[in-house]
């Protein structure tokens, strides 16, 4: 299980059919670092792939009596899970923004919240579902997958294993779960809130490591039915060479390098501010963030002025303060990338526009970094093609609206993109030629029910509400089911 020692946090046990258990090898643990203070806060141990295997023998052998059984329990399990989740938000906030840095108060306000919203979405999708569809006298039979291996990544740790657990849990499924190493914290808390909502044993399961030693044995295990990943287009390929052995069903939500089309007709004074807010959002520390601002030529030092005095107004500092709005960046390695893609858009010739290279003033330790604007950005530079997953907005100017679409798709990613028009119509048109999964018309609030997920290399499949429960669902019809 875990221990606190003087806030020090000890995950060396694994979470295998309904009870912690000591790993297959002893050794192997990795420091937990809090981004803020470069200060090691806790200890991680990594599993095998012989936990791999008893946490797979686990799911396998409760995934009968789960499968069948009834909807209005699999519902319950899910309210119960919410309502603990709820209990303890504040531990599950503080636990995130100690172990990879989003301010205290994103994490209270979406971290912890969207990650309520995917539990609640999949219990009300299990309200409304249709498992049994009548075709004529066939039947179409929507069944649990199986045993479904779920990696998933820091950067929203709580928000993206709810947003495969839940839905997971809804169809049916049995799970192992394989956490990012780096934010292991917020995941033995969601273990916990498993165990103590009631989950049978074996259909929840959580074995902590490395991509390599827990990851990749997972992936390519004959027992696991299904993978689900979220994290790096690399991850993503690697898992899926894995599990093309075994012929698995693979879903994948990768990188991202998304647009925000300014048309000419919007309103700059609100939009720049909310695409830069929206792009600099947990840092940056996003798939889907809105990282390319396409801009109409004549209005280019417009938006550029409004866009530095909106990063102006960004406090960045101690997550813990409720003040801040930018905490660090995770990782030491996610550090030097950004500050090696601000020195390449520097010398590629982009016009910095606020920002740089280095900490923000006043902070010494810490993986601080300074938000970050170019301006007069060419698609053909690397910092409008390559994600950079930090607080850097690429101002890219376009002539019309055509060459903005063309801009908007020059990318080998496809996952988020956002349009911002005064005309409804003429935002409609653009977004429908922007090959992406998710398209957002003017600032639009959240939902937790529209599909997410991408095209070309930003992954396959979809997450959330009921696009995400029927990832993990097999199709089966049975002629004659019916009589005529």
């Amino acid at each position: 299980m875990k221990r606190w020692i003087m806030a020090f946090m000890v995950c060396d046990q694994h979470y295998i059919g309904g009870r912690w258990t000591v790993p297959s090898k002893a050794g192997n643990a990795m420091p937990v670092i809090n981004p803020a203070t470069q200060k090691e806060i806790g200890l991680v141990t990594s599993g095998y792939a012989d936990d791999v295997d008893l946490a797979v023998a686990a799911a396998r052998a409760a995934f009968p009596a789960f499968s069948v059984s009834p909807v209005a329990e699999r519902a319950a399990l899910l309210g119960r899970i919410l309502a603990l989740m709820e209990e303890r938000a504040e531990e599950l906030a503080q636990a995130i923004s100690t172990e990879m840095g989003a301010a205290i108060s994103f994490s209270r306000a979406s971290q912890v919240p969207f990650g309520f919203a995917h539990v609640r979405a999949a219990i009300e999708v299990l309200g409304t579902y249709d498992f049994i569809r009548r075709q004529g006298t066939t039947a179409i039979i929507k069944e649990a997958i199986g045993v479904c291996g779920l990696i998933t990544p820091w950067n929203w740790p709580l928000y993206q294993v709810t947003a495969k657990v839940a839905p997971a849990i809804a169809a049916g499924c049995t799970i192992v779960l394989k956490p990012s190493e780096m934010s292991p914290l917020s995941a033995d808390l969601f273990a916990r809130i498993m165990h103590d909502a009631g989950t049978p044993p074996g259909v929840f399961n959580l074995v902590y490591g490395t991509g390599p030693q827990v990851g990749a044995p997972l992936a390519a295990h004959p027992d696991v039915d299904m993978i689900s990943i979220t994290g790096s287009t690399r991850a993503g390929i690697l898992v899926a060479q894995a599990a093309a052995p075994t012929v698995k069903r693979v879903t994948q939500e990768l990188g991202g390098k998304s647009p925000n089309i300014l048309l000419d007709d919007a309103d700059f004074e609100r939009v720049v501010p909310l695409g830069v807010a929206a792009a600099f959002r947990n840092v940056g520390q996003s798939c889907s963030a809105p990282s390319r601002m396409l801009v109409p030529a004549s209005r280019l030092a417009q938006v550029e002025e409004l866009a530095a005095k909106a990063a102006a107004a960004m406090t960045v500092g101690d997550p813990m303060q409720e003040e801040t709005v930018l905490g660090p960046v995770s990782t030491p390695a996610q550090f030097d990338k950004v500050q090696a893609m601000i020195a390449i858009g520097m010398a590629e010739g982009a016009k910095l526009v606020c920002g740089g290279p280095g900490r923000p003033e006043g902070l010494k330790q810490g993986y601080f970094v300074r938000p970050t604007i170019f301006s007069q950005v060419r698609s053909d530079m690397r910092i409008a093609q390559d994600e950079i997953f930090g607080p850097v907005l690429c101002l890219i100017p376009y002539a019309d609206e055509e060459e903005a679409v063309s801009i908007a798709n020059d990318t080998v990613y496809g996952l988020g993109s956002h349009v911002q028009s005064a005309d409804l119509d003429r935002a409609r048109r653009v977004a429908s030629r922007i090959r992406a999964g998710q398209v957002h018309i003017n600032h639009p609030a959240w939902d937790a029910h529209a599909a997410f997920g991408g095209y070309k290399q930003s992954g396959n499949g979809r997450e959330y509400g009921a696009f995400g429960m029927e990832e993990y669902l097999e199709t089966k019809a049975v002629l004659g089911y019916f009589p005529q």
